[in-house]
């Protein structure tokens, strides 16, 4: 998915914190939209955004279980990315092209948590539930 302009990111934030954005839209690249949103318009990311997901889900029929939904690790480690990503460009660079820019990085592959995760630590219950550190090389940001 490439975005042509910031209205198409707010569409996803709205739609999400709105809890009316089509199920069929919330894509990686719309998970990166929204927290790249997020950290332009508030500064308690890491806090709200667990909430933000589990509603978003509950609303379009996804169960927030140790095995679907919801994803503690991911969501986190997602926002410090995104963070990392976006200290990089000025603060009022247009959010489309970061989001764009981000999924034309490593980032915009669905796998790239599997250079610092092994598939059997990601998807355990645990790392759903709560924060679990890398196992398979440390974070660079």
């Amino acid at each position: 998915m490439t975005f042509t302009t910031d209205t198409e990111i707010d569409r996803i934030a709205s739609g999400v914190l709105g809890l009316s954005l089509p199920k069929a839209e919330w894509t990686h690249a719309a998970h990166f939209a929204l927290a790249l949103w997020l950290l332009r318009h508030r500064e308690d990311v890491p806090s709200i955004i667990p909430g933000v997901i589990r509603a978003y889900n509950e609303a379009t029929g996804v169960k927030n279980t140790d095995s679907s939904g919801y994803h503690e690790t991911i969501t986190q480690v997602s926002v410090r990315a995104a963070r990392a990503f976006a200290s990089g460009f000025a603060a009022d660079h247009p959010l489309y092209d970061l989001a764009n820019r981000l999924m034309a990085s490593e980032l915009g592959c669905s796998d790239w948590l599997l250079a610092y995760w092994s598939k059997e630590r990601l998807f355990t219950p645990e790392a759903r539930r709560e924060w679990i550190e890398p196992d398979v090389r440390a974070l660079g940001f």
